[in-house]
């Protein structure tokens, strides 16, 4: 590998083990090709959450990603690199064929955070959602490696039930920056206002809107486990390990009667690491199987 492109791998995978704090542990299961790419596609989309989440007027954020779609632009086009992480980015859709529409989503779902702080409905929440997570989950695809075309309907459906549980999780935080992604049709069926969702009123209407939302997410992880035998066999402990760590985190918000507004959630890095190590030994047994003689 050129000195170039090896400096490049780096800085992503330096990205990637900083700020990824539940991927990273589902990365480090994957054989080290995978790996690397996991991570250079990782730190393109951490820029794009960055640019969207960060201290900037949503003009300069516009502008931002305006910029840093022409740079996605670039690399498809084989034009200048215009930040270091972009030399990997581009051998690693290169090398696994990863359609640059899929990018144009997750850029597009960066730019909704500019323009909509509530949606109205379910259908309209899940637009967002597959552009930020589902295109992801179609991304990941790519690297992971697939066997039948239906795979791309359950990735999508990863992507929802992952955005989902991320949303739930991120109640208090996002309605401080003045987004509320529960959609507006939900807080009125259980008669909870936008305004005591800012102030953070936790009684058992918030609590029925919450498990209404958990309910929902439930079902998408079950679609999304669909995926596990349709992806190749040496990615599967990786993509198991992401499904269990993210349902693990749904099951804490449901554990601690939905109080998002005083508990931090998240999984316990001994948990992870748990998780982790079964990965391992999922990979280690199927490795085995294969190589034993029939």
């Amino acid at each position: 590998m050129e000195p170039e492109l090896l400096t490049s791998y780096r800085s992503a995978e330096a990205i990637a083990r900083s700020r990824a704090r539940n991927f990273y542990y589902s990365f480090m299961v994957l054989p080290a090709e995978k790996k690397r790419a996991f991570c250079a596609v990782y730190a393109f989309m951490r820029y794009c959450d960055d640019i969207s989440d960060g201290d900037a007027g949503i003009e300069s954020k516009r502008e931002m990603l305006g910029k840093w779609r022409q740079q996605l632009n670039n690399v498809y086009s084989g034009g200048p690199c215009g930040n270091s992480i972009l030399y990997a980015f581009r051998d690693t859709v290169n090398r696994f064929s990863i359609p640059a529409q899929y990018f144009h989503w997750i850029i597009d779902g960066a730019e909704m955070d500019l323009d909509i702080p509530q949606y109205e409905t379910f259908d309209d929440l899940y637009k967002y959602c597959f552009n930020v997570a589902s295109a992801v989950g179609l991304v990941c695809l790519q690297i992971f490696g697939f066997s039948e075309d239906r795979a791309k309907e359950y990735a999508e459906q990863c992507g929802i039930a992952f955005q989902l549980t991320n949303i739930l999780r991120d109640v208090k935080e996002d309605a401080e920056m003045g987004r509320i992604y529960l959609p507006a049709e939900d807080l009125r069926k259980f008669d909870y206002a936008p305004g005591e969702l800012q102030r953070g009123v936790l009684d058992e209407r918030f609590r029925s809107l919450m498990n209404f939302e958990a309910m929902r997410a439930r079902d998408y992880y079950a679609r999304a486990r669909k995926l596990l035998p349709l992806v190749e066999a040496v990615s599967r402990p990786a993509l198991w390990a992401m499904i269990e760590i993210y349902e693990r985190i749904l099951d804490r918000i449901v554990e601690g009667r939905f109080d998002v507004f005083h508990n931090s959630i998240h999984l316990p890095k001994s948990e992870k690491l748990t998780i982790v190590l079964k990965a391992f030994t999922m990979r280690l047994f199927s490795a085995a199987r294969v190589g034993t003689p029939g």
